[in-house]
């Protein structure tokens, strides 16, 4: 009768934290509950770190949680990739990745991580352009003009570049490989030295970020002649693209991508996803791209793992018909 009645006893009990655990909420329900990192691996104060200062705050504000930016510059922005790879996948840790990203596995030999397997794709959040930029003094009004001079005198012209693998320095190697003409390539450790050469005449065109030439163009110090986005800009409506200019199929491009470690519950990805789909709705982002030229995009982590995958091939070609290495 008792061993009954005991038996009948753990089945109630059984029976009552079943309930209790059906009823209650996924552990993930709690998040965020500390305060998340998004990891830039790169220098304060450039784009990306202010791209990504104004994500978190809105992100932030949307989530009713702290976000913080850690700034892990070096290597090409492998050293920061490399931190978030390693990190624990609870969505506390975060990457803001970039053309860079795409780029590294065709430039370094061997990298500490795996571009594909060691992330989970949270939201491509905007796309951004270079300007080909010329000196105002020069007789180049235009890419028919900058190719025509290229092939009439293919040793002469130059054009600044600022980091191995930049997007100023890509855009320019597959504008070449594209309308098929000869620029010197010379490299420097920044745009503001670049733009200044380029003033001086020591070379004779930069495929320059929106951010680092915009404020100039508009002061009639540098000639914009075309943007290299596959679209033109409402930012900069009357300058065609490289494409319709007399390249067609151009388009070069920076990005900007939130990811997370692989094997981050999915659940956090979505929140995260539609976090940032807000953010980028935000009088603060829309600010952002006219300074930025920015192109706001936040859609669903395949698009941006589509998109990641087009460009890392796009990428591998023209690195490796120009022979292009991290020294």
């Amino acid at each position: 009768m008792q061993i009954r009645r005991a038996t009948k006893n753990l089945v109630i009990l059984f029976g009552f934290v079943a309930c209790v655990v059906l009823a209650s909420p996924p552990a993930f329900a709690a998040y965020p509950d500390r305060i998340i990192r998004i990891v830039v691996p790169f220098a304060p104060g450039g784009g990306t770190d202010v791209i990504a200062r104004t994500l978190a705050q809105e992100m932030a504000r949307d989530l009713g949680a702290s976000i913080i930016i850690e700034n892990k510059p070096g290597a090409g922005t492998i050293i920061g990739t490399q931190s978030v790879a390693a990190s624990a996948p609870d969505g506390y840790t975060l990457l803001m990745g970039t053309f860079a990203n795409a780029v590294n596995p065709s430039l370094s030999a061997k990298l500490p991580y795996d571009a594909h397997k060691d992330f989970a794709a949270v939201a491509l959040i905007a796309r951004s352009f270079n300007l080909v930029v010329v000196n105002p003094a020069s007789p180049i009004k235009s890419i028919a003009d900058l190719i025509a001079v290229a092939k009439a005198e293919p040793n002469r012209l130059s054009y600044g570049t600022y980091g191995t693998g930049t997007s100023a320095h890509l855009a320019g190697e597959l504008f070449k490989h594209m309308a098929k003409v000869n620029l010197t390539t010379v490299p420097y450790k920044g745009a503001a030295p670049a733009i200044t050469d380029l003033l001086g005449g020591q070379i004779q065109v930069i495929f320059t970020t929106v951010a680092s030439a915009a404020s100039l163009v508009a002061a009639g110090q540098l000639r914009a002649i075309a943007v290299t986005s596959a679209e033109r800009s409402p930012a900069f409506p009357e300058l065609p693209t490289v494409s319709e200019a007399g390249v067609p199929g151009y388009a070069a491009e920076a990005w900007y991508g939130l990811y997370a470690p692989a094997k981050t519950p999915p659940e956090v990805i979505d929140l995260l996803n539609k976090s940032a789909a807000k953010a980028v709705q935000s009088e603060a982002f829309k600010k952002l791209g006219v300074n930025e030229g920015l192109v706001m995009v936040a859609e669903p982590p395949e698009a941006l793992d589509r998109y990641f995958s087009v460009e890392e091939a796009r990428w591998r070609k023209v690195i490796q018909d120009a022979g292009i290495k991290i020294e």
